[in-house]
């Protein structure tokens, strides 16, 4: 992986423990595999739509709630989940989080209905959203131990992760059910779940006694009110649900009175409307998934249904997007670029939106191919360029809940592009339908365009100099003043048994 050398390099020589001046290698496998639970079960149930609605009788408008309940509780989960980690720290909720993923999987693989199976990818949703702000805290917290800027390979390597599982994931999932049936793909956590359990308990760090601190229960309440309603109205927009996006809006006022008045809000309104680079980030982030999952859950059923393949067919029609994004990735990651990349992704993006236009029923199998492998290129630059500049605008004290909000918005793009696909197949994923989300994603891809092109404060994120290079500038190190920390341990040089408190941020912004 680009970059990993430099950062990954030996362990104190005398402890054991991490080097002084090195990313603590021994996190990685527990970071990298909690955070791809999430992806690769958003993923696998895209060629499992088809014979669960066969199994229980249901057509596609219901099936997809498999989709919507997962990131629904994910959309909610992962802020809440984040803020929890910022304050209590990473180790309690990684465990907590990936024992979940396991009760869900002997769950949904004993289910006797599609209402169990949908409570299942609830579980699901929120057990998988403590992983990556776990990550996304471990990763800043390395960088003010060892100094280092930016560990760009091990940013590279978890987006890459991601990335990859999201779009093996459909192969994946079509091999498990040509083995063990569409319950397999739920099985599968469970060998996941006791893997990431092991792997946390024996390489997280500890964490020391911090003060104990109120959680803002009422804000997050009113959040996941806000979302939940406006999500449930999009996915089926009738006259007679009206009431929920009215509820959506009367709980964001109370949301936003309450997080402006409390002393220890569960999201900064103050800060965060202080903070409009990352605000934009959060809205291409949202517009590029609403492409991407567009294509991976559109795609994959009208290959299934309208161009007449098996599920496992279907999967390996999908891993030419694997390919690419990975090899994309593999070549990028160690640059940052964030605008270049933002900005080739959306064209890219747009060129793939086209080459579906030009399919249907008769199409060749490898012009199917060759609209996946183009489709993989914007998957390899969009999600690494909008995690690196989550890294450099969020505030370092609350890293965790700005990488949660980072995946709300991801997932909402997600819901939304379930919604889409729920209205271009009311019945069938047939290519009328295929062409019309086609042009969707394409309006989408425009919007990520016209968002990123003047923004040209997005290039100043990149003029730094690789963390991995001789010349690396330092991270300083002031006193931590911040009354955010609860992980701090009487030690002044934590160890492998001893959790870090936030990192200084090494480019301070102007607050509000």
């Amino acid at each position: 992986m680009p970059g990993l050398p430099g950062i990954l390099r030996r362990r104190g020589p005398q402890t054991g423990g991490p080097a002084p001046d090195t990313f603590d290698r021994r996190l990685i496998a527990p970071m990298v595999l909690g955070s791809v639970l999430n992806p690769v079960n958003s993923s696998m149930i895209a060629v499992a739509l088809v014979p669960i609605g066969v199994a229980f009788g249901a057509p596609p408008a219901q099936t997809v709630w498999l989709v919507s309940a997962l990131y629904l509780a994910t959309a909610v989960g992962q802020p809440v989940i984040g803020r929890l980690v910022d304050m209590y720290g990473p180790r309690r909720l990684y465990l907590t989080g990936t024992a979940l993923v396991g009760v869900a999987g002997l769950m949904g693989a004993l289910a006797p209905s599609l209402g169990v199976l949908i409570g299942a990818r609830v579980l699901l949703g929120l057990g998988t959203s403590a992983a990556y702000p776990a990550a996304m805290r471990l990763i800043r917290a390395e960088a003010g131990r060892t100094g280092r800027d930016s560990p760009a390979g091990v940013l590279t390597a978890l987006a890459v992760a991601g990335q990859t599982v999201a779009v093996v994931g459909p192969a994946l999932g079509g091999l498990l059910i040509g083995v063990g049936g569409w319950h397999a793909v739920f099985t599968v956590n469970v060998p996941l779940s006791a893997a990431c359990l092991a792997l946390g308990a024996l390489r997280l760090p500890k964490a020391g006694r911090g003060e104990r601190r109120p959680v803002d229960a009422a804000g997050m309440v009113l959040f996941a009110v806000v979302l939940i309603a406006l999500m449930l109205f999009l996915m089926d927009p009738r006259p007679g649900r009206l009431y929920l996006p009215a509820l959506s809006a009367a709980a964001a006022c109370a949301f936003a009175v309450r997080e402006l008045r409390t002393t220890d809000p569960f999201i900064d309104l103050r800060v965060l409307g202080g903070n409009p680079a990352l605000l934009a980030t959060y809205l291409r982030q949202f517009l590029a998934y609403t492409t991407a999952y567009s294509y991976l859950y559109g795609f994959t059923q009208w290959v299934e249904q309208g161009r007449g393949l098996g599920p496992s067919t279907a999967g390996l029609v999908m891993l030419p997007v694997s390919a690419t994004a990975v090899t994309v990735s593999a070549l990028t990651g160690r640059r940052e670029a964030v605008w270049g990349k933002l900005v080739t992704g959306a064209l890219i993006q747009l060129t793939g939106c086209a080459g579906l236009l030009l399919l249907g029923s008769a199409s060749p199998l490898w012009a199917l191919v060759a609209v996946a492998a183009v489709m993989g290129v914007p998957q390899g630059l969009i999600g690494l360029a909008a995690q690196n500049a989550l890294y450099r605008q969020a505030d370092p004290a609350h890293i965790g809940s700005a990488a949660g909000l980072l995946r709300t918005f991801m997932y909402l793009g997600a819901l939304s592009a379930s919604a889409a696909t729920a209205a271009f197949f009311p019945q069938h994923a047939d290519t009328p339908g295929l062409h019309h989300l086609a042009l969707f994603m394409a309006a989408g891809s425009v919007l990520l365009l016209v968002t990123t092109l003047p923004d040209r404060s997005l290039a100043a994120l990149t003029a730094r100099t690789d963390p991995s290079s001789p010349s690396a500038p330092s991270v300083p190190h002031p006193p931590d003043s911040s009354t955010e920390s609860t992980e701090s341990t009487t030690s002044t040089e934590p160890g492998p048994s001893a959790e870090p408190g936030p990192a200084p941020d090494p480019h301070p912004r102007r607050k509000a």
